[in-house]
């Protein structure tokens, strides 16, 4: 009896320890969410390397699809078919016309979306309205830097489409002024044309009116004026940051654009 006794009180007393001990364990920790970069146009998937790169590092996995550049719905069903194939949480982020893209996409999957000097229209608008001269003066997408070639294209009128792009002299000092050459000249042979008709294409209901949103603005961007990158984020409640940046933030500060995704991400 007395051993059983003893026995009793030594579990009673492990009881009465225990409580304090497994009420200070941490919590287990929610997985991270899925980093989805859309590129925008002019660029292609690696313009994203070095912002991928740092995600990476901090434990987020990062899914990179190509963005055909032929149109918001077109380019919005792309990206769509890349979310189908991941399970779980997604941060979906857009670079310049990417920014047009992934306003384009819905899905409850996407818990944040980050805007990267980049495109956040309304409903109903299009693309050449954030470039308007008179209220946003500054851009130097024009021509001669702004060229056009006419390109064989499946989604076309007669298999054939009118595609725009950035002269190759003219590439540095618009589209990434704070690169060198030779960053330039890696942008310049990934450089990726835009359909025309992607610009005057309106966009449908915006994904941003229903999920929270993060926008870094490029101060001293020279294709997506500031003072419209500011009117997006402010229309929209972004949360937003400024960087003093060409329209290539990405390529040019990628541990900051990175640690603005991850705010989105730990939201």
């Amino acid at each position: 009896m007395n051993i059983t006794r003893s026995l009793r009180v030594c579990i009673a007393a492990l009881i009465l320890a225990f409580p304090p001990v497994l009420a200070a364990a941490p919590a287990t920790a929610a997985p991270l969410p899925t980093i989805v970069l859309v590129h925008g146009a002019f660029a292609d998937t690696t313009s994203w390397n070095g912002v991928a790169a740092v995600l990476r590092e901090h434990g987020y996995q990062v899914v990179v699809p190509e963005n055909p550049l032929r149109g918001p719905a077109n380019d919005a069903a792309a990206v769509q078919r890349t979310l189908d194939t991941i399970s779980g949480p997604v941060v979906l982020v857009g670079h310049s016309y990417g920014g047009f893209v992934i306003t384009n996409v819905h899905d409850p999957k996407v818990q944040a979306l980050v805007y990267i000097a980049a495109f956040a229209p309304v409903q109903g608008e299009f693309g050449l309205l954030e470039l308007d001269p008179i209220r946003f003066p500054g851009s130097q997408l024009l021509p001669p830097a702004l060229q056009f070639r006419l390109v064989d294209d499946p989604n076309g009128l007669a298999g054939q489409n009118l595609d725009s792009y950035i002269a190759p002299d003219r590439f540095n000092d618009v589209f990434a002024q704070d690169v060198g050459p030779d960053v330039a000249a890696d942008l310049i042979a990934h450089q990726r044309a835009l359909a025309v008709v992607a610009n005057v294409e309106p966009s449908s209901a915006p994904a941003w009116s229903a999920t929270p949103s993060w926008f870094l603005v490029s101060a001293d961007d020279r294709v997506i004026p500031p003072a419209s990158q500011r009117f997006m984020a402010n229309r929209m409640g972004a949360h937003t940051a400024e960087i003093g940046s060409s329209h290539a933030s990405l390529v040019s500060h990628p541990t900051e654009v990175a640690a603005v995704v991850e705010s989105a991400a730990g939201q």
